[in-house]
Formats: structure tokens, sequence, C-alpha cells
């Protein structure tokens, strides 16, 4: 029986990811992350804005605002989430014996 090499074809992200370079271009996690948290902010801000503006009259459709702020609520979820699995890392990293 013969045993073929594995050929792997490089995974590409969709959305946001896809437009920023990648660490090999220059960009370390910091920056991604630190990126990554103003995206989430402007996320919060736009909701918030959305908010303000309903209450004013200036927007009608109250889906816009639904949808902002679940955008914002699933941004802050999910940088919660990336967060606890850094923070999970490190203290694993942290109880290794050398």
């Amino acid at each position: 029986m013969r045993v073929e090499q594995l050929k792997l074809t490089p995974v590409t992200t969709v959305g946001t990811l896809a437009t920023q370079p990648s660490a090999k271009e220059g960009k370390d996690f910091s920056q991604l992350f630190a990126e990554a948290l103003g995206n989430v902010n402007q996320l919060q801000k736009d909701a918030d804005k959305a908010s303000v503006d309903l209450a004013a009259g200036k927007i009608q459709d109250v889906s816009e605002v639904t949808i902002a702020a679940e955008k914002a609520t699933i941004a802050l979820q999910l940088t919660m989430q990336v967060r606890n699995k850094i923070v999970d890392a490190y203290q694993e990293v942290m109880r290794m014996q050398v």
C-alpha cells in the first residue's frame, strides 16, 4: 500500500481579516488585537449613536438600531471570549514546569 503526501491548500479568510496584511507583512499580534479592539469600540459607538438618533426621531426604522446593537453585542462577546482564551493560555504556560 502506497501512502502519498498530503497536499494542503492555503486557507483564505472571509471578511475584514482578508484585506489586512498578515504577520509576515509586518503586523504582529498586538497591532492586530489593537485594531480589533478599535473596531469593537467603533461598533459600540455606532450602536449608541443609533439609539440616541432613534430616541430623537432621526431614525424611523427600529431594525437598524437593533442590528447595530446586536453587531456591537456579538463583537464584544467575541472579544471577551478571545481574551478569556488568551488568559487561559497564559495561565497554562505559567503552570508549566521547566
